[in-house]
């Protein structure tokens, strides 16, 4: 695991033992900071090199040395490496010491006199695939508007967040995801959005536990795997009351456009 030094802003790898971490949790920007920039040097010429750096000033102010950040931490031009994080990563996300989940769009200062502002409800964090594990599996969520001010936890905030998400408060509490049947985990999905159509079903393999290889090319023939290796896990009909093209093109209730 590839973890940065919050004061070198470098990357450093560790195996066996893993010291402590905190964890990002974003949408994706324009020029995100990645791996071979950070060993080159030019990460600072990146537009997102200021989330990495405000990133790092909050966790060395938290008293943390490390953090991970899915832009730098991975080496994406391995296939093998790539599949490996992403069979890992909602472990990373559930060992992590906090998760700061950071709304790039969201400004809770003033936000009602700024023209066109999103609100809480509104940022394109509770569109995304990706964040739905990363919100569950940690046990501490800190959010953070666009100027990295903190609005509250996953705990202090709910009430709001069932109501973005449908996810009841036991499951945000921390109950087990097994106690919640395939499909009620599956409906926590409803209306969100991932760039490749196979990490529609990859984004969900830490929430019904399992591992499978990546395809990328398979198209929605991933969300059939995902299917499978859950039946083999789990054996859970429940799942089979979802449908993969109404799930993504559905958003629930809940959802606040």
């Amino acid at each position: 695991m590839r973890l940065l030094n919050t004061s070198t802003l470098r990357v450093e790898e560790f195996q066996a033992q893993i010291p402590e971490y905190v964890i990002l949790s974003h949408t994706w920007e324009e020029e995100e900071v990645t791996f071979q920039d950070v060993e080159s040097g030019r990460a600072w010429k990146k537009k997102g090199y200021m989330k990495l750096v405000k990133c790092c000033e909050r966790a060395a102010s938290d008293g943390f040395t490390y953090c991970w950040l899915d832009t730098c931490c991975i080496d994406k031009t391995s296939s093998a490496e790539l599949s490996e994080a992403i069979n890992s990563m909602y472990q990373w996300y559930k060992h992590s010491r906090i998760c700061y989940a950071y709304l790039a769009d969201f400004e809770s200062i003033a936000q009602s006199e700024k023209y066109g502002c999103r609100t809480f409800a509104q940022s394109r964090w509770w569109t995304r695939g990706w964040t739905l594990q990363e919100l569950l599996a940690p046990a501490v969520v800190e959010f953070y508007d666009a100027n990295w001010i903190e609005i509250g936890t996953k705990l202090s905030l709910h009430e709001q967040i069932t109501e973005i998400t449908g996810i009841d408060e036991g499951i945000l509490r921390g109950t087990s995801l097994l106690q919640r049947n395939a499909a009620v985990r599956m409906s926590w999905a409803a209306g969100r959005e991932t760039t490749r159509v196979e990490d529609r079903a990859y984004s969900l393999m830490g929430l019904f536990a399992v591992n499978m290889p990546l395809l990328y090319g398979e198209g929605e023939r991933a969300f059939t795997r995902l299917q499978e290796e859950i039946m083999r896990a789990q054996e859970d009909y429940t799942l089979f009351a979802c449908r993969l093209s109404h799930l993504w093109r559905q958003r629930g209730p809940w959802f606040q456009p």
